[in-house]
């Protein structure tokens, strides 16, 4: 049975590669302002089940709904579409472009959308202050730190103001103290403006600031909210 108020629901999710399965009957739901984190070992499937919620993934059957929508049901475009407006990513390793300055990085989804260069960059300007690397706005990633670079990455997957917020492995490059940080800008951020936050991770230090955790394990979820 799906929570009521849920912003996105995958009920019995199935999808192979070959002969592997990758997920197996796998359901998940999610609340605005919720952080969950999805947990589990390597080659599990939790991976496999960020990108079919995110719409990159067609699952092989299963239904995903968002805001009440037929994820599954979508085309392309329109999937596309829904990513650059109102999905946001942060991954392992930032996935910055190299050639732009941090706060060109960090405007480029508006620019993406039609937003004019100016109101873009103001914007980008005022996430990077929130998060703390105003100081950066000016240099390319290649001149900053991992920790600020990680920092630019979340900025540049908050400034749409996404209903969803996608984090794979988003401290899997930092060391510790620029990981905690890290989470901590994150969650607090996508917590104001009730952002949804997925949260793919193996370490149990960042599924501490989750609201919530699932295990995958063979392809299948288990729920650990009121486990002991």
């Amino acid at each position: 049975m799906t929570p009521a108020g849920s912003l996105l629901v995958a009920e019995d999710l199935h999808k192979a590669y070959g002969p592997t399965p990758a997920l197996d009957g796998a359901s998940f739901s999610i609340h605005p302002g919720e952080v969950v984190a999805v947990m589990g070992p390597s080659g599990s499937g939790k991976s496999t089940l960020l990108h079919c919620l995110a719409g990159i993934v067609r699952p092989d059957a299963g239904t995903i709904t968002y805001g009440g929508r037929d994820l599954t049901a979508m085309p392309d475009s329109a999937r596309s579409a829904l990513r650059r407006s109102e999905y946001g990513f942060v991954f392992q390793f930032g996935q910055l472009v190299p050639e732009l300055t941090c706060t060109e990085n960090v405007a480029l989804p508006l620019r993406l959308n039609g937003t004019r260069r100016k109101e873009a960059e103001r914007a980008a300007q005022q996430w990077m202050e929130r998060l703390e690397i105003s100081d950066v706005g000016q240099k390319r990633p290649g001149e900053v730190s991992g920790g600020q670079g990680q920092r630019v990455a979340v900025a540049r997957a908050l400034v749409t103001s996404p209903r969803v917020l996608f984090a794979d492995e988003p401290t899997g490059a930092l060391d510790s103290l620029n990981g905690e940080r890290v989470m901590q800008l994150l969650t607090d951020a996508a917590r104001d403006t009730n952002a949804a936050v997925v949260l793919v991770t193996h370490e149990a230090r960042v599924a501490a600031y989750s609201d919530r955790e699932v295990i995958v394990r063979d392809g299948k979820l288990r729920d650990m909210a009121g486990v002991a």
